[in-house]
């Protein structure tokens, strides 16, 4: 698509998915390596993008582009039951 013709929220919305696949892919990437200096790279890179996705998801949230709603406390506290059990059944 040509960006003349994008609005800003479609911009910013193209933005926001680019980089969370290239976390993704980075994550991905970062688990079938063997190497700990390419590990450590794709660490590095994978942190910067996160970082990077994460302004422009507070940029589209101050300009209403991007709606949350506050998560329950209940919610909250179920999810990290679900993965403080996760951990333990893949570290026994």
């Amino acid at each position: 698509m040509n960006n003349a013709s994008m609005s800003e929220q479609e911009l910013l919305t193209d933005l926001l998915h680019s980089e969370r696949a290239a976390v993704k892919q980075y994550a991905e990437n970062c688990t079938e390596s063997d190497r700990s200096d390419l590990r450590s790279l794709l660490i590095s890179l994978m942190s910067e993008c996160s970082e990077d996705q994460l302004k422009v998801f507070e940029q589209m949230k101050q300009r209403n582009m991007y709606k949350t709603q506050p998560a329950q406390q209940q919610d909250i506290q179920t999810a990290k039951q679900d993965m403080d059990s996760l951990k333990r059944q893949t570290w026994q």
